[in-house]
């Protein structure tokens, strides 16, 4: 087998997901468009060394749908005999579009394999491609389903995590993110969105809240305490949760992930390709694993794929400098890090989702980026990029500089 490396990783401004958003004007194929172009630019890649393009699309529907990642790859201008297509692994399917790349690169089969992410959440909303573990009771009733806010705050209330610390770890999410953005960290990658004439339309994390404290949180109503109550999900959680004598309903929309719109792209290549493109690499993918975890608290995979990465490695987590977690909700990171002994310091330390949003195709190969530009900035060398995934999985990968 071959080394799978990094040369380049980039990713546009995070949009409101909203109809008020920066980016609702801005197709998922242009967007798509935009991140191929800047990859192909910034490095003056001969796209016809790249054999393929592996795209994360959560809702792969309607303008999302029929691979945006081949239409994409025509529309930016690559060579007609670069590939496309795209996966959906819930929220880790910009990460295992980027394993998927490094699989392919590693086996021998490819010299170079972009791998990324986009979703558009203001224009395909959650939800539009279906979920029949959701909407069967053949499936939902015995399989205890409950949608993913009940599950955060089933493992807030499981862990025993009060909303006080929810809140504050969002606010440091903030914060961090605050300053990431005002000491330039995201400017090694960032791609301003541009319309038809090239004006420029987003240059910045639209969703951030730098204002946030916990006076602000205090005020804000639990999301998901009616969708539990009325419509009975709280009952299904424990029954398979017997020892919750009552769910608490912490989680709210300031320490839960932001919608918005975005994408990003990620060359990997072989040391061969990076020869015959005149590219240096950045970092190496030293390994990655996928994993499925109990599908009712569902958001604890996390834990369980990191662990299973080291199972497979040999290494431990005194061999990881640096983690990435998306902020999915609060408490996962809360759990994560209990679960594997780390400290605040040296996770999310440029915020997260719940600062910046979570474009769900897209997060996984964004925070890989996040995690590459970090690790050269910090001057560390191995960082660790974990998502949780709905109906109970996780996704985990190892990356270390060159």
């Amino acid at each position: 087998m071959q080394e799978a490396y990094i040369f380049d990783a980039v990713r546009t401004p995070r949009g409101k997901g909203k109809k008020d958003g920066a980016l609702v004007e801005v197709a998922p194929t242009e967007m798509s468009v935009q991140v191929l172009a800047g990859l192909r630019d910034r490095n003056t890649l001969d796209t016809a060394l790249v054999d393929d393009i592996v795209f994360g699309i959560v809702e792969p529907i309607g303008e999302q749908g029929g691979n945006v990642a081949r239409t994409a790859a025509i529309q930016a201008g690559y060579d007609e005999r670069v590939g496309g297509m795209q996966v959906n692994r819930f929220c880790s399917s910009g990460l295992e579009a980027c394993n998927i790349a490094a699989a392919r690169v590693m086996s021998g089969a490819s010299d170079f394999v972009i791998g990324g992410g986009v979703e558009c959440m203001s224009r395909v909303t959650i939800g539009d491609s279906g979920m029949p573990l959701a909407a069967d009771p053949l499936l939902s009733i015995p399989n205890y389903f409950v949608p993913q806010g009940i599950a955060a705050d089933l493992v807030a209330t499981k862990y025993g995590y009060s909303r006080t610390d929810l809140d504050a770890y969002a606010v440091e999410s903030q914060k961090r993110a605050k300053q990431s953005w005002d000491e330039g960290r995201f400017d090694k990658s960032i791609l301003p969105v541009t319309d038809d004439n090239g004006l420029i339309m987003l240059d910045h994390d639209e969703y951030m809240r730098p204002q946030t404290d916990m006076q602000s949180l205090g005020s804000l109503a639990p999301s998901f305490q009616m969708m539990g109550e009325f419509a009975g999900f709280d009952d299904v959680a424990r029954q398979r949760y017997p020892e919750i004598e009552k769910l608490e309903y912490y989680h709210h929309a300031g320490n839960s992930s932001g919608i918005v719109d975005g994408a990003a792209a990620v060359l990997i290549g072989s040391a061969d390709g990076g020869k015959k493109a005149g590219l240096k690499p950045r970092a190496r993918i030293k390994a990655f694993a996928s994993i499925g975890s109990e599908p009712t608290i569902m958001l604890t995979g996390p834990a369980e794929a990191t662990k299973r990465l080291f199972e497979r490695t040999g290494m431990t987590a005194s061999d990881i400098d640096l983690w990435e977690l998306n902020e999915a909700f609060a408490a996962v990171v809360l759990r994560y890090m209990d679960q594997l002994n780390i400290g605040h310091d040296d996770i999310n330390v440029n915020g997260g989702a719940i600062a910046m949003g979570h474009p769900l195709g897209a997060t996984g190969a964004m925070i890989l980026g996040t995690a590459l530009d970090e690790l050269e900035r910090s001057d560390k060398e191995t960082a660790l990029v974990t998502l949780c995934i709905g109906s109970g999985m996780g996704i985990a990968t190892v990356i270390e500089r060159v």
